[in-house]
């Protein structure tokens, strides 16, 4: 014999299903925004480590040009 009758036990079982999902969505919403952060922080860096490149590659051309007569 079930704890409750089958007919007060269905709305309970909805609601389990309904906060289960409405979990499963608000990770997946925080999830999505860690990964735009990440993506965003990823870009900066590699534009920075161009610009870094960039700057070296300038820097070493400039003592070459400097060296020849």
């Amino acid at each position: 014999m079930p704890a409750l009758p089958l007919h007060e036990a269905g709305k309970y079982v909805a609601g389990a299903y309904i906060v289960f999902v409405a979990l499963i969505l608000i990770y997946v919403v925080i999830m999505a925004i860690r990964l735009q952060r990440i993506e965003r922080e990823l870009t900066e860096l590699d534009e920075l480590a161009e610009r870094k490149e960039r700057e070296a590659a300038e820097d070493s051309s400039e003592r070459e040009e400097a060296r020849v007569p």
